[in-house]
């Protein structure tokens, strides 16, 4: 029996094409499959939590605002928010989503969750570790398997995190704003969530795709008005309509319908009371 088995793997030994040309009928060799990253739960659990406090408060914003002076618009509309929101923006480059977190007030910060690409950051698990501590991410898949994301995504808006989501689904190569993916009204009718629209711009100079380092230059964001879904409205259409929102922010306008009147922007400012109704 020992003999035979010996003899197998002698036959195997001398037949096996080690490192020889592949059979035309062979598939192309490929990495093996990569495990189901983790929704990074552990980030949003103390002293985690503390610690990345730390981080931005210490490094992060005081690096930010050195290097890109962010000037923001609209941050009133995210001072008070009644319930977890869908954080709407453009996307041109890597600082766009510390930037955009600068720009939020610190209560909303502290509440806010980053969807992060997970062919792109968790490709090696340090990396994606660094960036759920750093910035509170989550990933999500660009390609596929959009059931499992939308109920990711819904779970922790549903817990009571704000969702930093960048709709065109890739960073912009040219600085030009793409169009938004249906996902993103998907979202917001499973959840019922609202939908801010934020623009940034100047971010592109700051660190375009395909650059590894950021360069000093100034930057803009501006924050819309908190959009609902209209009784029967589809979520093809919603997000065609948060989509116009942002591009029109991008584009300076002072439309009430966009940024909001001053009325309703003072109101947004102010002090929340205990059992006031707003």
């Amino acid at each position: 029996m020992r003999f035979e088995l010996l003899s197998d793997l002698e036959t195997l030994r001398r037949g096996w094409r080690w490192g020889g040309v592949r059979p035309a009928s062979w598939p192309e060799p490929a990495p093996g499959v990569p495990d189901r990253p983790s929704n990074l739960s552990w980030a949003r659990t103390e002293p985690v939590r503390s610690f990345r406090l730390l981080i931005q408060r210490g490094l992060s914003l005081p690096f930010t605002r050195i290097m890109t002076d962010p000037q923001v618009e609209g941050r009133e509309w995210l001072r008070e928010l009644d319930r977890p929101a869908i954080l709407a923006s453009n996307h041109v480059s890597h600082a766009d989503t510390q930037i955009l977190l600068y720009a939020l007030p610190d209560r909303a910060r502290e509440r806010t969750v980053v969807a992060a690409a997970a062919d792109y950051w968790y490709r090696r698990p340090w990396l994606g570790r660094v960036v759920g501590l750093w910035l509170n991410t989550f990933p999500f898949s660009r390609t596929g398997g959009a059931r499992e994301v939308l109920h990711s995504a819904s779970e922790l808006l549903k817990s009571g995190w704000n969702l930093l989501y960048y709709a065109e689904g890739t960073r912009s190569a040219d600085g030009r704003m793409g169009h938004f993916q249906p996902g993103l009204g998907h979202l917001a009718n499973q959840t019922r969530s609202p939908v801010v629209p934020m623009h940034i711009k100047g971010s592109h100079r700051v660190m375009p795709k395909g650059r590894a380092f950021p360069l000093p230059g100034p930057v803009a964001v501006r924050i819309g008005k908190p959009l609902a879904l209209h009784p029967g409205e589809d979520s093809r259409a919603f997000t065609a309509r948060v989509e116009h929102s942002v591009r029109q922010l991008g584009s300076g306008t002072e439309d009430p319908a966009v940024v909001g009147s001053w009325i309703e922007r003072w109101n947004a400012s102010r002090p929340r009371t205990p059992g006031a109704s707003r």
